[in-house]
């Protein structure tokens, strides 16, 4: 259940990133979160993300925190 999460919470994370077009260095520049960290959270074994990261994410995407936690089921 946790890997799926996280994939999903990846998949989305990448969707904003690609619909603002914004690059996975700008997002990191725009959310004071390394590259290397915002690629793992996009790939294929994405880690557990904290709520901090997720709270600099929707501020960098300009959305809602809450909605980058809304999954299609």
């Amino acid at each position: 259940m946790e890997t799926l999460i996280t994939k999903q919470f990846g998949k989305r994370i990448r969707s904003l990133r690609v619909e603002k077009q914004l690059t996975q260095e700008e997002l990191a520049d725009s959310s004071t979160i390394s590259l290397k960290y915002i690629q793992r959270i996009e790939g294929k074994n994405p880690p557990n993300v904290g709520i901090e990261s997720v709270q600099k994410l929707a501020r960098a995407l300009s959305v809602e925190t809450w909605s980058l936690l809304k999954f299609k089921q």
